[in-house]
């Protein structure tokens, strides 16, 4: 290999563009190749970050030998199918999250690209913010005592993507807000309190304004379905319990009469000798003058690069992902457990 990593993308809609333009600013990786199945996308990608080649089928792209690694940023239905490809094809996958719409695909991801050798990360943003970063060093530091409660909440007012999209159809999403956004502060709680291993999970989900065609913004591409479909969850709630005796609470929305005005998202965690919450990174505790709130401030962080840096620094430098896909695939489990819970009106229960 190269000092540089030769990287492709597929997929150039909001986050695939995201995906060229931290590419583009990386040192370390140079972009070789793009695939896009809308041509006008793929020729205005092309021609503005200066890609030597561009492909209206992935298929043709993971055949090219001068390509090391992959991001996809497709439609979530696509993610498996071509994280599948890509790595049997011997390229490594970052992948914009979920990893897949079910979990099933997801361990082939796992399976496959430990067989193929390659590095596989989902790019879960959250766990390189300098906040996340402050509360996991805090956390580590034993500031918090013993972590035994978290709440993860993302409450929008009007944020449904555009309706009629692939995000508001279970058949392309997989899921609503609860795979969209929920998976962000999931993976966020989980990570901060070190513990994937869930034990139980009872949950609710709604679907209250995207049926009624409300609390929509300008986000996603235009409308797929001219019928507007909606057939997805516009709120959710859930408890978690983990093996270990802590308790998560999570709750969702697209859109909701909510007055969160200082915090549409954030984490609150509750520890034996103080709390802490997010976003931003504050300190909740005893002091020598009696209760505090201390913002939690660091000049150097273990994590300085985004997400697609790191992936393509730990490839080089032959070093584990921040973001295991062990994890990714566990969030992905809750997250299937939540809808199962809300349609059987039970709670599920994870065996060992």
């Amino acid at each position: 290999m190269s000092d540089k990593l030769r990287c492709a993308v597929i997929g150039t809609g909001a986050f695939g563009t995201n995906h060229l333009v931290s590419l583009s600013a990386c040192p370390r990786a140079t972009i070789v190749a793009l695939a896009e199945s809308d041509p006008q996308r793929a020729k205005e990608a092309g021609e503005r970050f200066k890609i030597p080649r561009t492909y209206s089928d992935y298929r043709e792209l993971l055949e090219q030998p001068d390509i090391d690694a992959v991001t996809i940023a497709t439609p979530n239905h696509l993610h498996a199918p071509v994280a599948l490809a890509a790595l049997q094809a011997r390229k490594h996958v970052l992948l914009e999250k979920p990893m897949a719409t079910a979990s099933k695909d997801a361990v082939k991801i796992i399976e496959t690209a430990k067989k193929m050798k390659r590095v596989v990360m989902v790019a879960q943003n959250f766990r390189f913010n300098r906040h996340t970063q402050l509360a996991k060093m805090a956390i580590e530091r034993g500031t918090l005592g013993e972590v035994y409660h978290a709440r993860g909440f993302w409450l929008r007012r009007n944020g449904i993507p555009r309706i009629g999209s692939w995000f508001t159809q279970k058949q392309f999403a997989g899921g609503g807000c609860t795979f969209d956004i929920g998976v962000h502060v999931l993976d966020a709680c989980l990570h901060l309190m070190g513990d994937f291993d869930i034990q139980s999970v009872s949950a609710h989900t709604h679907a209250k304004f995207g049926p009624r065609g409300l609390g929509e913004f300008e986000w996603g591409k235009s409308a797929i379905d001219a019928k507007r479909t909606f057939d997805v969850d516009d709120f959710s709630t859930a408890l978690l319990r983990t093996r270990s005796g802590k308790s998560i609470v999570l709750e969702v929305a697209w859109a909701a009469f909510t007055g969160n005005e200082t915090r549409e998202h954030g984490i609150d965690l509750l520890g034996t000798n103080a709390g802490l919450s997010l976003y931003p990174a504050k300190l909740f505790r005893n002091g020598p003058e009696g209760y505090e709130e201390v913002f939690l401030n660091q000049p150097k962080l273990p994590y300085s690069e985004d997400r697609i840096h790191h992936f393509v620094s730990s490839i080089l430098d032959g070093t584990r992902p921040l973001v295991k896909p062990e994890e990714s695939l566990a969030v992905l489990q809750v997250l299937e457990a939540i809808y199962k819970s809300s349609a059987s009106g039970k709670e599920v229960r994870f065996s060992k």
